[in-house]
């Protein structure tokens, strides 16, 4: 059974990335770059920065996949676990209604305690939150490769954009108040002639 990597070690080949990163980058940046034009020369300029990004991402996925496999086999334990409880409270096969509708209450009622023990508990929180964190990280880190390959194409960034819409829609809130005025206006001048 393979052992999980220790933080010394994914720092060692984290550092090893970003070491032979930047010896490509300039040894093939200079050329790269003169033989590019437009935006392929621009993004030829950032590959370190998309590079850096990428090694960041794996180790933040290594992060990621181990806080998303104890929060299933946390969810599972607890399915299991409830599931027992269930089929010795209720082992016969229901036959009739009655039974049915008896069988669903012990089921509904024993998996609403077991998860909501599991949802209250302080390990599942833990290892909730730290899973969000990392889900977080790696959005933050495709972000920044997207603004990289958006600026490089002399794009707008996600941020541009969202200024853009907020700005229209501060503008379509003045046009819409000036309308009103406007029709109120037109009311009050019909209803004097």
């Amino acid at each position: 059974m393979e052992s999980q990597p220790t933080k010394e070690t994914i720092e060692y080949y984290k550092h090893l990335s970003l070491f032979w990163t930047d010896l490509i980058h300039l040894m093939s940046s200079k050329p790269q770059a003169l033989g590019s034009t437009g935006p392929m020369r621009a993004f030829a300029t950032n590959s370190k920065k998309v590079a850096t990004e990428l090694i960041e991402i794996n180790e933040n996925l290594l992060e990621f996949n181990k806080y998303v496999t104890e929060y299933y086999k946390q969810l599972a334990e607890t399915w299991n676990e409830a599931q027992k409880k269930v089929n010795l409270k209720a082992p016969e096969v229901p036959h009739d209604v009655e039974q049915i509708d008896a069988f669903k209450r012990i089921w509904i009622d024993i998996f609403d305690n077991d998860f909501t023990e599991l949802f209250d508990s302080k390990k599942f929180g833990e290892n909730y939150g730290k899973l969000v964190s990392k889900e977080l990280d790696l959005t933050k880190h495709w972000n920044n490769i997207t603004n990289v390959i958006l600026q490089s194409a002399n794009l707008p960034s996600k941020e541009e954009i969202d200024e853009v819409y907020k700005e229209l829609h501060s503008l379509k809130k003045r046009i819409t108040k000036i309308e009103i005025e406007l029709k109120k206006k037109r009311d009050v001048n019909k209803n004097e002639k």
